[in-house]
């Protein structure tokens, strides 16, 4: 039996390193080498990565660094290797900071959603990017669930192909959070009824600012200028991760299913 093709590629001591530079032109010519090798091509995928950040980035590198966040990465990815059994292809796994608190750059919200929705340009070329974000200070667990949910969510797109309507989006991450560990989302039973309730009238959309607003909540949905539905921060990931506990996915089997066709409301 052949198993998915798992490497961790090491990536937070180049980040930090560039950020030993002044920041200016140096650091973000630097940055650039980094980011391409020198080539037409993205050899390290650095996209997230602030290269004009200030303080709070350089801290959260060397927090990740301190913990050995790319030794626990690379452990999880030994713990999983068999449970991906269904799963074919080629993986490169990289940590990544995000700079969500200094502005400008980055908006957490958007640039989480396109990790996980919308990178096709990675994933051909073999990239799972797992972000960390300066707002955060990791732990331990957090590295490892945050890694096998990436891992997962990568083959399973590698398997179904990029999610396109809310209901494909919200199976793709509620398997990826079984597969990590993940809990039902700490939402209230009335709050979670009513944000399922929200949720299902808009399971074969694919108009994005519906998607994010169901995904995210008011608040982030707000934060962008998208329509306000009613629902809670991070909404449609409690409903996704609750649903898939509730019929008792497999996300190991479901490496091996064809995705059905998207179902008319």
């Amino acid at each position: 039996m052949r198993l998915m093709k798992l490497d961790l590629v090491p990536m937070l001591q180049v980040e930090r390193d560039l950020y030993d530079l002044p920041r200016g032109w140096e650091r973000f010519r630097r940055y650039l080498e980094v980011l391409t090798g020198g080539t037409r091509d993205i050899v390290l995928p650095l996209g997230a990565l602030n290269p004009m950040g200030k303080e709070q980035v350089a801290a959260t590198l060397d927090a990740l660094l301190a913990i050995g966040a790319e030794t626990i990465a690379g452990q999880a990815l030994e713990a999983v290797r068999r449970r991906l059994a269904a799963a074919r292809g080629e993986l490169k796994l990289g940590l990544v900071v995000a700079d969500d608190a200094g502005g400008g750059w980055t908006n957490r919200y958007l640039t989480e959603a396109a990790n996980r929705f919308d990178n096709a340009a990675l994933l051909a070329r073999g990239w799972a990017t797992v972000l960390f974000w300066t707002s955060e200070r990791p732990t331990a667990d957090g590295v490892r669930e945050e890694v096998l949910a990436e891992i997962y969510r990568s083959a399973y797109k590698l398997r179904h192909g990029l999610p396109k309507t809310l209901r494909q989006m919200l199976d793709q991450e509620g398997l990826a959070s079984v597969f990590a560990g993940g809990r039902p989302a700490p939402l209230a039973p009335d709050e979670l009824a009513a944000s399922q309730a929200i949720i299902q009238r808009h399971l074969d959309s694919a108009q994005y600012p519906i998607l994010f607003a169901c995904l995210y909540g008011d608040q982030a949905a707000a934060s962008v200028g998208y329509p306000l539905l009613g629902l809670p921060h991070r909404a449609g990931y409690a409903v996704a991760t609750a649903a898939a506990h509730q019929r008792r996915l497999s996300p190991e089997a479901a490496l091996g299913q064809h995705r059905e066709s998207p179902r008319r409301a």
